[in-house]
């Protein structure tokens, strides 16, 4: 017997179905209880003001053993200087048609000479990784530099607290200094001329470099690409000990900079989901790595390795650290898919409904733990069971679309390159000129061939009763400046919005959507085109 087909509408609207009425894709979420405190200090202190810088390290460092069950880091020398910098780098990549190959080449560049297969196998969530390349700063030029921090300072609208921060570490004591509104250069630089460390937050949306770079990582990574810049003066720390809840990958942009990196101090600490507040030095024990990074290396370190950096009395220090990965953990799956299944399972399955015993509150609960009464065993029984159950009512890929709608919100718009904006609305050369409005329109066929301007940019989702395509390309530069974007999908059009987002990287001409009429076909790629999500192979023309 022939298999019956089914629209691909109506497998969104099944999956909906699945998650229940009760639990949808709008009320399954998940809230922190805690986040990470901030101090909040708007004067600057005596002590930094006047004190004089004070040598905090010699260059000639020896690196510490590993300890416990955390293996010890690995180095790499890398004198190799014939890898291509970032312009030309960027430049080749802006050439590779595949979004997701250009993803993967650009990370491969950020962690050269480490092959990026044995580092996911190797490093990545386990240890802390060293590159140091020998090249004179050149590795990694182009990407952020001071003269930028500087003109971003004169020129964009960068605010305390939002933008930057003014930080210090001294006598074990860590402070932020921001005063309120806009960060101009006349008082930034005094406080770095202070002995402060200055945190660009958000770099990404004042760089086009930095967004460029990031926009084409959070592909590879699957997962929001964030960055900061940090900025410190010869002699001085800006920060305490402590551990993030991200991966991160500090790039040594230029001078240089004394890490010290710290084990996870329990199980409980390794892969935290939370950040930790700051440390003091006894409460970190010893460093099992120890380096002084200069201009064109590279340290990753995996979230829950405590570190702390300091500058050498003989160079500032400037580095970007790009991270990703926060809160992407099969528990922050869990986190979705277990109230969901819960409410399937009482609505769908009676053992779920039944009642508890009724003098179950006499041998549960922390002040009966320890009694030693058989009907304990069997209400833990009874719970185990259950929750093995619940496994089967578990609506996975309505919680992973869940966190995909989340991720669409996090990300950044793509970086368009030239081909994918020739052939795109962005790239339109519709305009004002002479007193009139030219170059206006331009005409999708059946024979026009398409695709989506990156893979990934754009997801379907059931949503209440309908399907939406959400999509990044009108996200802002800055994090969540924007509500998430996307719009309502028709029936009709659900099976061919499916088609091209597999289809990628291959164009295909509209004539091969998967619509009941010609004039589906069109009408769906011209809203696609409009809103941005795909890109044509030539140029539209006007005939």
């Amino acid at each position: 017997m022939e298999k019956k087909r089914v629209s691909a509408f109506t497998l969104y609207q099944n999956a909906l179905l699945a998650s229940s009425p009760e639990v949808n894709a709008s009320s399954v979420q998940v809230t922190s209880k805690k986040k990470k405190r901030k101090e909040n200090g708007v004067q600057l202190p005596k002590s930094i003001k006047k004190a004089k810088r004070n040598p905090t390290s010699k260059h000639v460092i020896k690196s510490a053993q590993g300890q416990e069950r955390v293996e010890p880091r690995t180095e790499v020398k890398c004198e190799d200087a014939s890898v291509e910098g970032l312009g030309d780098l960027l430049g080749d990549l802006a050439k590779v048609s595949n979004s997701r190959e250009r993803a993967s080449k650009l990370f491969q560049w950020l962690i050269h000479p480490i092959p990026s297969k044995s580092f996911f196998r190797d490093t990545w969530e386990k240890k802390p990784i060293v590159v140091q390349r020998q090249d004179g700063g050149n590795y990694y030029k182009g990407l952020f530099s001071t003269a930028e921090f500087d003109r971003i300072l004169r020129q964009e609208d960068v605010q305390y607290g939002v933008n930057l921060d003014v930080t210090s570490y001294t006598n074990g004591k860590r402070e932020t200094h921001n005063p309120p509104g806009r960060a101009l250069p006349f008082t930034v630089w005094d406080f770095y001329e202070s002995g402060c460390s200055l945190r660009m937050l958000n770099p990404q949306a004042f760089s086009s470099t930095v967004w460029n770079v990031l926009s084409i990582l959070q592909e590879q990574f699957g997962s929001m690409a964030g960055a900061n810049v940090y900025l410190t003066p010869p002699g001085t720390q800006g920060f305490a000990p402590h551990y993030d809840d991200i991966e991160a990958f500090v790039v040594q942009l230029e001078g240089k900079k004394h890490w010290r990196v710290y084990s996870p101090r329990s199980e409980d600490e390794v892969l935290p989901v939370l950040s930790s507040p700051n440390f003091s030095q006894s409460e970190i024990g010893k460093p099992i790595l120890e380096v002084v990074l200069e201009a064109g290396d590279l340290l990753y370190m995996p979230r829950g390795f405590i570190h702390q950096g300091d500058c050498l009395p003989d160079a500032h220090s400037l580095h970007i650290t790009v991270s990703s990965y926060q809160k992407n953990s099969w528990g922050d799956l869990l986190a979705k898919v277990v109230p969901a299944a819960v409410a399937m399972a009482m609505e769908e399955d009676v053992d779920f409904r039944r009642g508890l015993p009724l003098d179950y509150l006499t041998y549960m609960g922390v002040q009966n733990s320890e009694k030693d009464d058989p009907r304990r065993v069997q209400f833990l029984s009874r719970i185990n069971g259950l929750m093995k159950k619940l496994a089967t009512f578990a609506p996975v890929d309505t919680a992973v679309d869940q966190k995909a709608r989340e991720l669409f919100y996090d990300c950044l718009p793509p970086a368009l390159t030239a081909e994918e904006l020739t052939g795109s609305v962005q790239g339109a050369p519709s305009r004002w000129e002479n007193g009139e409005a030219v170059d206006v329109g331009g005409f999708i066929k059946s024979q026009t061939r398409i695709r989506l301007i990156r893979s990934g940019i754009a997801r379907l989702c059931s949503v209440e009763d309908a399907v939406l395509l959400y999509y990044t390309t009108d996200n802002s530069r800055v994090y969540h400046k924007n509500e998430p974007k996307s719009f309502e999908i028709k029936p009709e059009h659900t099976d061919a919005t499916e088609f091209l987002i597999h289809a990628y990287p291959k164009f295909v001409t509209v004539s091969s959507l998967p619509c009941e009429s010609a004039e589906d076909k069109v009408t769906l790629a011209e809203l696609l085109f409009e809103r941005g999500l795909i890109h044509t192979a030539e140029p539209l023309q006007r005939s």
